[in-house]
């Protein structure tokens, strides 16, 4: 017999997410973590993750949610998208909507921590070394990412498609409480996010995620904290008030991804290993989350005689989660390239589009409802 049913490569915050559901419906898990160079690779954790309905509901299931200290997650109500025109923008109200919150904002690496501890105390789960050898259950779900060592060993073609940006992540203090307002602005070719966060100073602080051009961001990566602040004051105008940095500033490449093939005999893909998409919309981690609550629902439902590992009960999962995920990766590729575009009568578009959708109440509830259960 099999020491595990399933084994999960990749103990991010899919990874564990998806161990921990697993469990709960009594399956016995092998994580697999990635190691420890890899890890200590990616430098300082100032990554802040915008989740949705769904992926909150998910967290509560796991008994993850309310271990998070208060400080680590902070509700979105309003949420103001701005054009490069004056007067061009589009508002988002969560009262609007008839919703709690139109999002909550939470530190990533304190949500990786609290999954981590999850993960400790389940009987059901048994953390194995970086090296353990795959095929050792049933199934593999690989959850490495997007750039999947075991994916690759499987020969699965890649679609990648770099964007000539570095997303730029840091942690900002504002002289005035944000209120719990996101701010976004598009403003070619640069797209910036404000996410109102209670840490390091509760109401008064923002996680920033700025995506520009490779050159770009080597100049603002180079900047001394001041000067970077100066450039961060001129974007956004001040209308989140006077800034101050408050952490270090870590910066990495984007691109969209799909993989060709999600499943096989004996294996699935889950979150980037899958799919990667432009943080624009902030969806990346929503959709890696609901491939964990798709795929749970799927091998909880399964026929008593049909092997966790069979290719057909697999594609159950991949034809639920395929056109949404596509969709998704679609719909924020095709906003950067609008946004991103020079011409000053896409600009005029672009920014007579904004108002257009802001003044449509039922076109703005649907984009809204959407991004809350995608």
């Amino acid at each position: 017999m099999q020491p595990h049913d399933v084994q999960v490569r990749g103990a991010g915050l899919v990874g564990q997410a998806l161990a921990l559901s697993l469990a709960r419906i009594g399956l016995r898990v092998g994580l697999v973590p990635e190691s420890v160079s890899a890890a200590a690779a990616r430098g300082p954790d100032v990554r802040a993750y915008a989740l949705n309905a769904a992926s909150v509901a998910l967290m509560r299931a796991l008994k993850v949610w309310d271990a998070l200290p208060p400080h680590a997650a902070t509700a979105v109500h309003d949420m103001r998208v701005e054009g490069d025109a004056s007067g061009a923008a589009l508002e988002f109200s969560s009262w609007e909507q008839h919703v709690g919150e139109l999002a909550w904002i939470v530190d990533a690496a304190v949500l990786e921590r609290e999954l981590a501890a999850a993960v400790r105390f389940s009987p059901h789960i048994s953390v194995l070394g970086a090296d353990a050898p795959e095929a050792a259950a049933p199934l593999s779900a690989i959850c490495e990412g997007k750039w999947s060592a075991t994916r690759e060993a499987r020969r699965v073609v890649t679609d990648r498609r770099p964007y000539g940006h570095r997303a730029i992540a840091a942690r900002v203090v504002s002289d005035r409480p944000h209120a719990g307002v996101a701010r976004q602005w598009f403003r070619s070719p640069d797209v910036l996010g404000l996410l109102p966060f209670d840490a390091p100073v509760p109401a008064s602080s923002y996680a920033i995620v700025w995506s520009v051009p490779d050159a770009r961001a080597d100049e603002l990566m180079a900047l001394d904290d001041s000067a970077f602040t100066d450039a961060l004051m001129h974007a956004t105008g001040g209308a989140a008030g006077t800034l101050r940095l408050a952490s270090e500033r870590a910066a990495w490449p984007l691109m969209r991804a799909q993989a060709g093939q999600w499943c096989g005999e004996g294996w699935v893909l889950l979150g980037d290993a899958a799919h990667v998409v432009h943080p624009l919309a902030g969806q990346g981690l929503n959709l890696g989350l609901a491939d964990v609550a798709a795929l749970t629902r799927v091998l909880e439902s399964r026929e008593a005689w049909r092997p966790l590992g069979d290719a057909k009960l697999l594609r159950r999962y991949v034809r639920e989660r395929l056109a949404p995920t596509r969709a998704m990766v679609e719909i924020t590729d095709a906003l950067l390239h609008l946004f991103a575009h020079p011409a000053p009568v896409v600009r005029e578009l672009r920014n007579r589009g904004l108002s257009l959708v802001n003044r449509a109440s039922i076109l703005k509830r649907w984009l809204t409802s959407r991004a809350l259960d995608s």
